[in-house]
């Protein structure tokens, strides 16, 4: 049974939540509060963290900060409806999904268990798979890691799908439309997001991420990936 922290002040919006994640068979947890969250965190590390932004005596960022300090963790973060800013501010830190507010308990459940099905894709450890390789990047699928000049990438899990897409796509212009509906599933949402997450994996991957050479932006397009074959290395194969 998957363990989910939630983390609102509001008790309505946790007790609701709490109620359809258990129901869908998870094990929850709920705290009111920033420091509360990361104490139970700690004391339990939960697979996955449904994190509101705004709280009382330290915020939602810096709780995923916190929280992530022990290891990669999840993290749905729920956010003002229409407040652009709030949502990028989530993605920023490293979010791997969001959902605003007011929403739709049925979505959110959706939601929790699309990323945890993602999270749960890796391979057991020391499991080896067919590795996707370009330039200084190489990535192992089954396992789920990613490596840079041999030192492991430290991705969240839509960073790391978005790396994968661009490695097996080389060469190929895509809109962030695509990309939000191949990389994230998703047939409609908020296209900073994808806007963020190019620019989060380009400060992991690029040697400049102001004058990327390996992640491209194809102006009134989307974005490339450019394998640096000038430099005589095996570029990532199609899938």
């Amino acid at each position: 049974m998957k363990h989910v922290l939630v983390v609102d002040d509001d008790p309505t919006v946790s007790e609701v939540v709490a109620g359809y994640l258990g129901r869908a068979g998870f094990a929850v947890d709920v705290a009111d509060d920033g420091p509360t969250a990361v104490t139970r965190a700690a004391a339990r590390p939960p697979d996955l963290v449904v994190l509101d932004l705004m709280l009382p005596g330290m915020d939602g960022l810096e709780v995923c900060r916190h929280i992530r300090t022990a290891g990669p963790v999840p993290v749905i973060m729920l956010t003002a409806r229409g407040d652009e800013e709030d949502r990028i501010l989530g993605l920023e830190v490293g979010a791997d999904d969001y959902v605003t507010k007011p929403f739709s308990p049925r979505e959110l459940v959706l939601r929790v268990e699309s990323v945890l099905r993602r999270a749960g894709a890796a391979a057991p450890a020391g499991a080896a798979g067919a590795w996707l390789r370009s330039g200084p990047l190489a990535l192992d699928p089954a396992a789920r890691r990613a490596t840079r000049d041999g030192r492991e990438l430290a991705l969240t899990i839509r960073e790391f799908d978005l790396l994968e897409f661009f490695l097996r796509h080389p060469g190929q212009a895509t809109s962030r439309e695509q990309l939000m509906q191949r990389v994230w599933g998703w047939e409609f949402g908020d296209l900073s997001t994808v806007t963020v997450h190019v620019r989060r994996l380009r400060e992991k991957v690029e040697d400049d991420p102001a004058s990327p050479r390996l992640i491209s932006t194809v102006w009134g397009v989307g974005y490339r990936f450019d394998p640096p074959l000038a430099h005589g290395t095996e570029a990532g194969h199609a899938g």
